[in-house]
């Protein structure tokens, strides 16, 4: 690994007196003349014996290199040759911020974690303050896995042989990128040996990698919304190789999507200042693992100019802007799996065979061996086997209804989906959201949806995610057997999945998908298609989409309300919106809820002889209804609602103005009068609650919420985001302590502002949490204090705005 900085000083070099050289002797000149034709004979016969003059055969080729700049924050541009040399450069830059949290991300896909930290111990969480790698915001029972049980789902679940055949069928560019990457990751730890941060210093863990690595790193990540949703119910069914020995409890599964959100707004012609297409990005994600976001600009001049965001372990731009269009990504309300429930074989006693249509099939079987450290230092190997058949891998599904002699598998269109890096250069290269819809059609994108806008004022939002091929008529009692666990009849194969041409197996294509292209606006904060702009309900052709695209014509979440009513409310009173507007929007911090809720419970509160109560009453009508570090009594209503909102006395009485599904935007609000009483009983009991924390009622948010970095405490701003109703959602580690809310798991990390004039975007952001998870670093806690000020930063695009920052570092660094 070779890596030459730019900007070096001059060094002025020393004038050296010149030595008289002697004369040589006849005697020596023949002597020298000997010798010269000796070497003479003998590079000739070394030349004849490799083959000629071949220089190619004679200089060995050149490996990936990058230019390596870093603007202020931290934000890493690379520029290469070819696609080898960003994934290269990317990879050396990432480990520089990032080393000991990728490293042990990766001995959670390769299923070794229990060889160096034992099966029984639990994933890092915090080492020494610098990095997770728990992954704890879908489904909190599957995920907090043991190690041992973490290693035998990923080597069951993923398949090397597989993803590697499938990336061979791929595209040459991400190839190319995935095989530079590796490189400059084994060139930085090879570099770096005993050089690393605290947290992996010396640690043996921390080595070279295979492209098979980064082809498992990227398959985690497609699995976030359907195997990694049941790996619990997976690891129930495996037995151990004991023969009759079954691997774990068995139990109703249960799953959940709630977890990462964000909000996208894609403003057109109709409704932008300039006429031009804008975008605000503002994905909920996580603080500290491989999830978080890192700040990248990749470039392979004339045909690749990116810049945004990637995730650790996915070498390419996922959320960003070129010159001509800006996107970004939320994860969708649709469903990307199901499950299966097939009929055995009475016929066959060892129960591997099932019928299709009355045709016996045949169960696979597959042993999986893993390692784990033992107390004494050894090694010692255990094994599971899992069963699978063409329709998924089967889970454990005791309690549910299956009658008898069945099983269950669970069908995951994402679990070797190897089209994502393709889809993302893709749609990097895309030069208007026509363009980029088309782009789209790859079907690549696991689990998110697609809102976009370019310079000449479209808008787009797609749901062109991985979704499980299954017809609104298929949803018939006979073929839906078990609908909250989007069970199917196995056992006939007209309810199995079905095929759209041009599209991969088993999934909806394009033409079968929601999308909506508009100059107005385009919006998602997390629900379904349905709502994506107030002025035309999306509801599809015909009989409609899929269900698994989630629901419609019903209430949607406050999050996704308070966008719209934001939206609609400012293009009233402004008629068009400028970046500043949008920025102003998300860090407005209204919390919605209270807006629907308080003038009914307040007016309630009056007269009240009830000291208690009256306090809290008064503490909430001096409040802003906003969750600025300075609002007084947010923390109140916040544990005031967190209690209400899932109230069943709520929510039977429920709301004065019910639901209306042709507003949805508007509806449901106000409190119906029987709800009143039960609500102030709660409101009452939460302050009194406070009280014996000693904590005020209007005690201000920052005071009680914040996060600390190498001792510096940074309050921060933001609310829930679905329950309470708040675009800037921020979720706690843990609930209200005497010392507050204790550290951020997740929620608004990367921020996103981007724009177009005559020369390409004008774009500003920022990561809340900082380009690098080591405390050590420059970067670690830097943009704490943006997010703070609710301050975005000018994002440098062209080469002219990059070598004007201020805090430029500029470097080579080579595979060489």
């Amino acid at each position: 690994m070779r890596i030459s900085t730019r900007q070096q000083p001059t060094i002025q070099q020393p004038t050296i007196p010149q030595p008289t050289i002697p004369q040589p002797t006849i005697r020596q000149l023949g002597l020298s003349w000997l010798l010269f034709v000796m070497l003479f004979v003998m590079l000739f016969v070394i030349t004849a014996c490799n083959g000629g003059g071949n220089d190619s055969a004679q200089v060995p080729p050149a490996g990936p290199s990058a230019e390596l700049t870093r603007t202020s924050y931290g934000v890493v541009h690379i520029r290469a040759a070819d696609f080898a040399g960003i994934g290269f450069g990317l990879a050396y830059a990432y480990a520089q911020d990032n080393i000991c949290m990728l490293a042990d991300s990766l001995l959670t896909v390769r299923g070794e974690r229990s060889r160096y930290f034992g099966g029984d111990a639990m994933p890092t969480d915090s080492v020494h303050g610098e990095y997770s790698v728990v992954v704890d915001y879908l489904n909190l029972h599957n995920f907090n896995l043991r190690n041992e049980d973490s290693d035998f789902f990923f080597k069951a679940y993923l398949d090397p042989s597989r993803l590697r055949a499938s990336y061979e069928g791929g595209g040459a560019e991400t190839r190319a990128l995935l095989s530079g990457y590796v490189a400059g990751y084994n060139s930085y730890v090879r570099e770096h040996a005993g050089k690393l941060p605290a947290a992996c210093r010396g640690a043996a863990w921390v080595k070279p990698i295979t492209v098979d690595d980064v082809y498992l790193m990227i398959a985690e990540k497609a699995l976030h919304a359907s195997g990694q949703l049941f790996a619990t119910e997976i690891l129930a069914a495996a037995r151990d190789e004991s023969p009759g020995t079954m691997g774990g409890d068995v139990r109703a599964p249960t799953w959940t999507a709630h977890g990462l959100g964000s909000n996208a707004i894609a403003l057109g012609a109709e409704t932008s200042v300039d006429g031009r297409g804008m975008l605000l990005a503002n994905p909920h994600y996580p603080w500290f693992n491989t999830d978080r976001f890192y700040q990248v600009h990749l470039t392979v001049p004339g045909v690749y100019d990116v810049m945004g965001v990637s995730l650790g372990g996915i070498p390419i731009v996922v959320i960003g802007f070129n010159k001509d269009v800006a996107w970004t990504h939320t994860v969708t309300k649709a469903a990307h799996f199901t499950t299966f429930r097939l009929q055995l074989d009475s016929s066959d006693p060892t129960g591997m065979t099932y019928l299709v249509d009355g045709i016996p099939q045949t169960i696979s079987e597959r042993v999986v061996e893993v390692q784990s450290l033992q107390a004494d230092g050894t090694l010692r190997t255990k094994r599971k086997i899992f069963r699978e058949t063409p329709l998924g891998m089967e889970m454990a599904a005791g309690g549910l209804p299956l009658g008898g002699n069945a099983i269950v598998v669970l069908g995951d269109p994402n679990r070797h989906n190897t089209r994502l890096v393709d889809q993302w250069i893709a749609m990097g290269k895309a030069q208007n959201t026509a363009a980029l819809r088309a782009a789209l059609g790859r079907m690549g994108l696991p689990w998110v949806n697609t809102v976009a806008a370019d310079r000449h004022g479209d808008t787009l939002y797609a749901d062109y995610s991985v979704v499980p091929h299954v017809v609104p008529e298929k949803f018939a009692p006979d073929c839906l057997l078990f609908a909250p666990l989007l069970m199917f009849d196995g056992s006939r194969s007209r309810c199995h999945w079905g095929q759209d041409s041009g599209a991969p197996p088993g999934i909806f294509g394009s033409a079968s998908a929601p999308v909506l292209m508009r100059r107005d606006y385009v919006s998602n904060s997390n629900d379904s298609y349905w709502l994506t702009n107030s002025r035309q309900l999306l509801t599809g052709p015909g009989s409609g989409y899929s269900p698994l695209y989630g629901p419609v014509g019903v209430p949607q979440h406050l999050r996704t309300r308070l966008a719209f009513v934001e939206l609609d409310q400012r293009l009233e009173e402004s008629g068009r919106l400028s970046m500043d507007d949008l920025q102003a929007l998300l860090f407005s911090n209204r919390v919605h809820a209270a807006e629907l809720v308080l003038p009914d419970l307040l007016a309630a509160c009056g007269g009240t002889a009830d000291q208690m109560l009256a306090g809290a009453c008064a503490a909430l009508a001096a409040w802003d209804r906003k969750v600025d570090a300075e609002s007084r009594g947010a923390i109140l209503f916040r544990e005031f609602w967190l209690q209400a909102s899932e109230s069943p006395a709520f929510l039977s009485a429920s709301w004065a103005v019910p639901f209306d599904p042709a507003d949805p935007v508007n509806t449901p609000r106000g409190i119906a009068p029987t709800a009143l009483p039960p609500l102030l009983a709660m409101l009452r009991a939460t302050a009194a609650r406070l009280g014996e924390m000693g904590i005020p009622l209007d005690a201000p948010l920052g005071e009680y919420q914040a996060d600390v970095r190498n001792g510096v405490r940074y309050p921060i701003h933001g609310g829930i985001g679905d329950v309470d109703g708040v675009l800037n959602a921020l979720h706690t580690k843990s609930s209200l302590t005497e010392e507050g809310y204790r550290g951020v798991a997740w929620g608004t990390s990367y921020v996103q502002l981007v724009g177009f004039d005559d020369n390409g975007p004008v774009a500003r952001g920022m990561l809340a949490y900082g380009q690098s998870t080591d405390p050590a670093s420059p970067y670690y806690a830097d943009q704490l204090p943006l997010y703070g000020s609710k301050r975005l930063v000018p994002l440098p695009f062209t080469q002219e705005q990059i070598l004007a920052d201020g805090n430029v570092q500029r470097s080579t660094v080579s595979d060489k």
